[in-house]
């Protein structure tokens, strides 16, 4: 029985470590997404900036960083709307991530009739689920998702599973967030996601 219960603790651990290493080469190897192609190919009618947490009435560092990407893009004509997708982080927060979004991007000179807003998303899958419905909305049919390199796979992933129409990526890395500790976010959140998309397919959520 010793034996065999460490034989089952052994194969735990060796099918954990397999696992850490297959999110890690997903998280790692977006350059071979064919939505990174995309982007440089025709402008879309809509970027969608997945949020990020506030700072009390500002955005963080980290979800300026996406902001920038999204304003460069805008600047450079990849599209005419943006969707900020954001709920509130804390009761006590006076805007969401979207509205905080929305004044960053406002003070930059964006118009406020460009500027789409999703105020209840509190995850990736409702960033992306809830932009959707904006999009049918407004009549917008191509899409480009505006975040981090790290996180975009998964954002990727779940666009795939909403049928979203060959979404193009618009990727930033990170110069603010801790590496080790983004990267073990991302695993978690990645793993995740793959127990939802099962439960996703067996029609359970």
């Amino acid at each position: 029985m010793r034996r065999r219960l460490l034989l089952f603790l052994v194969c735990c651990v060796l099918a954990g470590l397999l696992w850490i290493v297959f999110c890690l080469y997903q998280i790692g190897s977006i350059d071979r997404n064919p939505a990174i192609s995309r982007y440089d190919q025709e402008p879309a009618d809509a970027g969608i900036v997945l949020g990020a947490s506030m700072w009390g009435d500002t955005p963080s560092p980290g979800l300026q960083e996406r902001l920038n990407q999204a304003l460069a893009d805008y600047e450079a004509g990849r599209f005419e709307k943006i969707i900020l997708t954001g709920g509130l982080d804390k009761p006590e927060y006076k805007y969401t991530e979207a509205e905080g979004m929305a004044n960053f991007l406002i003070s930059q000179g964006v118009p406020e009739d460009a500027l789409l807003l999703e105020n209840e998303a509190t995850s990736t899958y409702e960033n992306l689920l809830f932009s959707q419905e904006i999009m049918e909305e407004h009549g917008l049919k191509s899409s480009i998702i505006i975040t981090h390199t790290y996180h975009g796979n998964r954002a990727y992933e779940i666009a795939e599973v909403l049928n979203y129409d060959r979404p193009g990526l618009s990727l930033t890395e990170t110069k603010v967030l801790k590496p080790n500790q983004t990267v073990l976010r991302e695993v978690l959140a990645y793993t995740k996601w793959k127990m939802d998309q099962i439960r996703l397919a067996l029609g359970w959520k």
